[in-house]
């Protein structure tokens, strides 16, 4: 079931975020979410099969080629979280303060596979696309580099 996960840490008569539905409709949306939580981190959000692929980048993200960024996948997010900012309360999971960093639209690069999903590159551990965004632009890649793959590096591809 889609964002099990995200239903499951969540109570959502006490904090602010958007409820765990789907979208029914395909886009490339994208989100990145400044989120001071224990940590500082941003959370990368791309739009795939009607809910945002999700993860924790330990850092602000790369602009610059040669840079990389720990990002830690996490569970899908709804649609709708693209839009989230705000406080999420103590005692919940998440705390602390949401804000957009960054947005706009993405493409896929999946060279050779013209059917092939988001989804699908991120089962495989590698991820290419091009960002065009109000803060970030031009190519990037997720590539998971642990066994269970939960780590991932992001970074931007030179032109």
């Amino acid at each position: 079931m889609p964002l099990k996960e995200y239903k499951k840490k969540r109570d959502f008569g006490a904090t602010p975020e958007p409820g765990p539905e789907a979208k029914d409709t395909a886009g490339r949306d994208y989100v990145i979410q400044k989120h001071q939580a224990t940590n500082l981190h941003f959370d990368l959000r791309l739009e795939d099969e009607g809910v945002l692929k999700s993860w924790a980048v330990t850092k602000e993200p790369p602009v610059e080629p040669g840079v990389k960024r720990l990002a830690v996948h996490v569970e899908d997010h709804p649609y709708s979280y693209k839009d989230f900012e705000g406080e999420i309360p103590e005692g919940q999971y998440g705390a602390g303060t949401v804000e957009i960093w960054d947005k706009g639209t993405y493409r896929a690069l999946l060279e050779g596979e013209p059917d092939a999903t988001t989804a699908e590159a991120i089962e495989r551990g590698a991820l290419k696309f091009e960002l065009d965004g109000e803060r970030l632009k031009g190519r990037y890649v997720l590539y998971h580099f642990d066994k269970n793959g939960k780590n991932w590096f992001f970074f931007k591809m030179k032109s």
